[in-house]
């Protein structure tokens, strides 16, 4: 039985780096779990902070806005991706390895397996409805674009800057997990979100054929 190795340069995190981790990831839970309480414009920066007993200085250490608190899941999924991919073996092919980075972050905790809790969905909804959150949303994922672009650039021998190739798939990626995960907000009864993302990245990868003339009306 052989072990993969992690990529060359990479290192576990040290505590202090553990540490900081834990906190933004508590923040950011913190902000869900009040903006679904008691209504996103019902939740400040300081409400955030004491539910995680530290300052607001210690939240404006990692966030700038509440809105950025509740799209870092987002963020950091995306980022957990690209790094995951570049751990893949070398000779996998490309769309069977960003398969597996991109469900890697969301495998791990067993939820987004399982069908989503009906009033917790709810909540959800509202608050993703936010036009506020909406366009912190959006350029976070342009931020979280460029970095797996780079993965996928590392990994194809192209130039992420001068070729569109890197781009073009990050962008296609990210339209799947958008639209998987709209679909998965608007689906009624809810059903897991894993299976959603699995077959939206299959068609991708396909190349989006046209479905059969009779699936299409």
């Amino acid at each position: 039985m052989t072990t993969e190795r992690p990529p060359a340069g990479s290192r576990s995190p040290g505590l202090r780096e553990q540490k900081k981790r834990a906190t933004r990831e508590a923040l950011t839970l913190a902000a869900l779990r009040l903006a679904l309480e008691r209504g996103l414009d019902n939740v400040r920066v300081e409400d955030i902070a004491a539910e995680v007993q530290v300052t607001t200085r210690t939240f404006n250490n990692y966030f700038a806005t509440k809105y950025e608190a509740l799209v870092a899941r987002h963020v950091d999924r995306s980022r957990q991706a690209a790094e995951a991919l570049r751990a893949r073996p070398a000779g996998e092919p490309l769309w069977e390895a960003i398969n597996h980075a991109v469900l890697s972050p969301l495998t791990g905790s067993g939820r987004a397996s399982e069908s989503p809790d009906p009033e917790l969905l709810d909540g959800i909804r509202l608050i993703a409805a936010e036009p506020a959150l909406q366009a912190e949303a959006l350029k976070a994922t342009l931020a979280a674009d460029g970095e797996f672009a780079a993965a996928v650039a590392e990994r194809t021998g192209t130039d992420a800057d001068r070729d569109m190739f890197a781009r073009l798939v990050a962008g296609s990626v990210a339209t799947a997990v958008h639209v998987a995960t709209d679909q998965w907000l608007r689906a009624d009864p809810p059903v897991p979100l894993i299976p959603l993302l699995r077959q939206a990245l299959r068609q991708v990868a396909a190349g989006l054929p046209a479905p059969p003339a009779d699936a299409a009306r």
